[in-house]
């Protein structure tokens, strides 16, 4: 098992515009998030990378990534079936029937340690020979936002899990009875960090979804439940930090984190503390 492609799934009708934003990246320059998700991707050593978007998108995505070295970015464009599943569905002739790294165009990815995650992962799929996704424990207030899982962790290996169930955001109820994992904090569970490594025994699940129901909404997360039950899939869980840039101020999250992590963390702290330092004067002021 070699994974040698990555796919980026920007096509969702709130997801289409996310990956065009533009940030500071750690190092002070100014990137869109979908150019720095491929800086990720490139620095674990894959350089075919598919990016699913709708067809009238393409000029504005191309427009991003001219002036760059991204000769192996394809585009691919997804039909007007909806979904996360269909997106995916919409990548099989690019990725050949082979396992691949796949990232969301609406997330971002912060690490602690100054280790690539994705490449961390593709080693981990790689030696395991099978699918496997990062997982974050997750507050139960904000489990509505995320594909959940229930797991078991793998004997003499803290970070690793073996799934034996997938749910689309589940309530918290749902969540206390059927997605509790032991050795977590009461109230928190495991839900997806927005990066995967999938076999393509996941395209069978699809494809056959999208048969048996052509008239519904093909999602992800029923596939990958099926997925647990047909063959291995594991989760590492990560304590970096992940930025839904889509949800309220995530953007400004996702900002922030870039900025605080980077060259440039004693300047953003500072000017942050004068902005609140003033703040707080003018507060005072106006109250007098």
């Amino acid at each position: 098992m070699k994974i040698t492609k990555a796919l980026i799934t920007a096509a969702g009708p709130d997801q289409r515009k996310l990956p065009l934003q533009t940030l500071i990246d750690r190092d002070r320059t100014q990137r869109t998030v979908l150019e720095i998700l491929i800086n990720e991707i490139k620095s674990a050593g894959i350089d075919e990378i598919g990016i699913v978007i709708q067809a009238e998108d393409e000029k504005s995505f191309e427009q991003v990534l001219e002036h760059n070295s991204y000769s192996t970015v394809r585009f691919i464009h997804q039909n007007k079936k909806p979904g996360y599943g269909q997106a995916l569905l919409s990548a099989e002739k690019f990725l050949n029937n082979e396992s691949f790294l796949h990232l969301v165009g609406d997330h971002l990815y912060v690490n602690r340690s100054g280790q690539n995650i994705a490449r961390q992962l593709i080693e981990l799929a790689e030696k395991h020979k099978c699918a496997i996704s990062t997982v974050q424990s997750t507050r139960e207030n904000r489990i509505g936002n995320y594909g959940t899982v229930k797991a078991e962790r793998l004997q003499g290996e803290p970070s690793l899990f073996q799934i034996t169930r997938v749910h689309e955001k589940p309530t918290p109820t749902f969540a206390e009875q059927h997605f509790m994992v032991p050795g977590l904090r009461a109230g928190y569970y495991l839900c997806f960090y927005g990066m995967h490594v999938f076999t393509p025994l996941l395209f069978e699940l699809l494809a056959k979804k999208a048969v048996d129901f052509p008239d519904k909404k093909l999602g992800l997360s029923e596939s990958l439940d099926e997925l647990s039950k047909r063959s291995r899939y594991l989760a590492l869980e990560k304590n970096d930090s992940r930025y839904d840039i889509g949800l309220d101020y995530g953007l400004l999250k996702a900002q922030l984190a870039l900025s605080l992590s980077g060259k440039d963390r004693d300047y953003v702290l500072s000017e942050l503390l004068q902005f609140f330092v003033e703040k707080d004067l003018n507060n005072n002021c106006g109250n007098r």
